[in-house]
């Protein structure tokens, strides 16, 4: 049985590139991103790594904590790490999981067989202060994953999570956004002071409220 949203995610430990780790100690109160590639010195995980850590002021602007995770070992990884700094211009400034025995991968689900028996797909889990997942997304092997993306994402959980609001297709930070279904007009004139457009009753747009 896969993990869905709202589940409390999976605690674990684990040897990391940046020593022992409790998962859950680990995050503490902030946010995280757990992500998994299929094996270490394979070019799109190079590339995907590179990605991660060049972000990584954005993502901590966000107190979001990121941690990779493959089936390779600790040796693997710290032999591999050289190459992602040489190639993709940066330095590696997070932690990867070693999992060579694959009992991380398969609590979370990050081994496909009809994908492959050995690797990890592309699998994301972004995780709330309260261990809680947020959103799951999986690529295949051959596709790389848009980072950026991911800090949209986590614009929107964070936003969404203090006020009552969803945030439209192709949100950005300092968009408007919708209304929640369940705020009355006249409670929405209280909650958002910038005022609201009644586009349908179903549909209420207001200006971003902490931008």
């Amino acid at each position: 049985m896969g993990l869905h949203l709202g589940d409390i995610a999976p605690n674990f430990q684990a040897d990391t590139t940046a020593g022992k780790i409790d998962f859950h100690e680990w995050i503490g109160d902030s946010w995280a991103i757990l992500f998994s590639h299929p094996a270490d010195f394979t070019p799109v995980c190079t590339t995907e790594l590179g990605a991660t850590s060049r972000l990584q002021p954005e993502f901590i602007k966000r107190n979001v904590k990121t941690i990779a995770i493959s089936v390779d070992t600790l040796e693997s990884h710290n032999k591999w790490i050289p190459d992602i700094n040489e190639t993709q211009n940066t330095k590696m400034n997070f932690p990867i999981i070693a999992d060579p025995e694959k009992k991380v991968s398969l609590l979370y689900d990050m081994i496909h067989p009809n994908a492959s028996m050995t690797h990890t797909v592309r699998s994301v889990f972004i995780i709330g202060p309260d261990k809680k997942i947020k959103l799951t997304l999986t690529y295949p092997a051959s596709t790389g994953r848009n980072f950026n993306e991911l800090l949209r994402v986590i614009d929107s959980l964070q936003l969404t999570a203090e006020f009552s609001l969803a945030t439209p297709a192709d949100w950005e930070y300092g968009d408007d956004c919708i209304i929640a279904l369940s705020v009355s007009n006249e409670e929405a004139k209280e909650k958002f002071p910038k005022g609201f457009e009644v586009v349908k009753p179903y549909l209420r747009i207001t200006p971003q409220p902490n931008f």
